[in-house]
């Protein structure tokens, strides 16, 4: 075999411990040395979350500081370019959008370094930034050897934006089958525990979660008297209180568990506690859904889905759940009761969310499409080095 193909990949997401799940498949990659930039930690939404060491293997990790940790927009590695020098990268992987600074850095280091560049996008709305920003985007599309969009949306608007480069659609991140795999014990069972709805994410005007809660509350006064529910809530976020004051309002404060903090590789716990998992996002004029992770999560756990139908959530679940227009209560009510009255369905839509993750959303998927992605780039970095 030659030399193999070296890739640094500079990624703040991945200083969560489940995502690093994909570095370790692509590592197994035995023509590709892979080496990963991740902070200390990333702030967000005034949530610290620090550096998790949970799949390192056969990879380097490497912890740079990080400038204005926090901001999107404004964040970067001061540092950075003393990785350049000991890496010699034939690819780099910028992962993250092309209007930010650190990606205009990033890719100004990789030019001087004579390295072919990616970057990746989520956004999935055409909006027009100022500057410098738009001059920074502007600098990344015209310059950028390739780029992935995480879903068919983000791909448009970046063409839409006049990036005319390769364009590979593939999510950010996979599941770990393993680790995110159902219960032994089947959703519909014990009888004698609560039917749980659960809600995983930001606690955030435009994630829907008061919607959520006025939906649960109108099902469950729709119930037998003696019949136990349960609305568990993972997350924190501005709405913490509104949401906790609207649910004492409603009369089901009792019925509803606010868990503030899950770390990641304790995700699958949470989710395999639930019956069902409701994602009902609200598209706004700055946001809509560009992905809703946790669906995918929830699916390869083995528990069925209700999603809103903001962004990309009806392509994410496809055939192995249920949809409803955004903010609609009643009927999101309505869906929660026929779920619960049909405990057959729910283990079938079960096993089709398992066997569409499988298909689609794991790790090694998304690993083996990247990879294609690198060894096109290293081979065109080889020819023009030739050259």
């Amino acid at each position: 075999m030659g030399e193999r193909l070296r890739v640094l990949m500079v990624s703040k997401a991945c200083v969560v411990g489940a995502y690093q799940k994909k570095l370790e498949e692509l590592a197994r990659a035995p023509d590709i040395a892979l080496t990963v930039v991740v902070p200390p930690a990333w702030r967000e939404a005034g949530h610290n979350q620090p550096l998790e060491r949970a799949h390192t293997a056969g990879y380097e990790l490497i912890v740079e500081p990080l400038a204005f940790n926090g901001h999107h927009h404004l964040h970067f590695y001061p540092l950075v370019h003393r990785q350049f020098r000991r890496v010699r990268p034939h690819v780099v992987h910028i992962d993250e959008e092309p209007y930010n600074l650190v990606t205009f850095h990033l890719l100004w280091l990789s030019r001087l370094a004579g390295a072919r560049t990616l970057f990746f996008t989520w956004q999935n709305l055409a909006r027009r930034y100022p500057p410098p920003f738009s001059l920074m985007e502007r600098y990344v599309l015209a310059r950028a050897d390739a780029a992935i969009a995480g879903t068919r949306e983000a791909a448009l608007v970046l063409r839409s934006k006049g990036y005319r480069g390769p364009l590979e659609v593939i999510p950010q991140f996979g599941v770990d089958p393993d680790l995110f795999c159902p219960a032994k014990q089947p959703a519909s069972a014990p009888s004698g525990r609560p039917f749980t709805v659960g809600y995983a994410g930001r606690l955030v005007e435009q994630k829907g979660v008061l919607v959520l809660v006025e939906a649960f509350a109108r099902a469950a006064g729709q119930l037998p008297a003696g019949t136990v529910w349960r609305l568990a809530l993972a997350g924190s976020g501005p709405l913490d209180q509104a949401i906790q004051r609207r649910a004492q309002e409603l009369g089901i404060s009792y019925l509803v568990e606010l868990v503030r903090h899950i770390p990641s590789t304790a995700m699958p716990d949470f989710l395999r506690s639930l019956d069902v998992l409701v994602l009902p996002s609200l598209t706004r004029p700055n946001w809509k859904e560009q992905f809703g992770r946790v669906l995918i999560e929830a699916m390869a756990c083995g528990v069925p889905v209700l999603g809103s139908a903001s962004g990309e959530i009806p392509h994410i679940i496809g055939d192995a759940g249920m949809t409803f227009p955004e903010g609609d209560v009643a009927l999101l009510a309505e869906r929660l009761l026929w779920l619960y009255r049909h405990p057959d369905e729910r283990r079938r839509m079960a096993e089709r969310g398992r066997a569409r993750v499988l298909a689609e959303y794991t790790h090694t998927r998304v690993a083996a499409h990247t990879l294609a992605l690198y060894r096109r780039l290293g081979a065109s970095e080889r020819l023009q080095r030739r050259g």
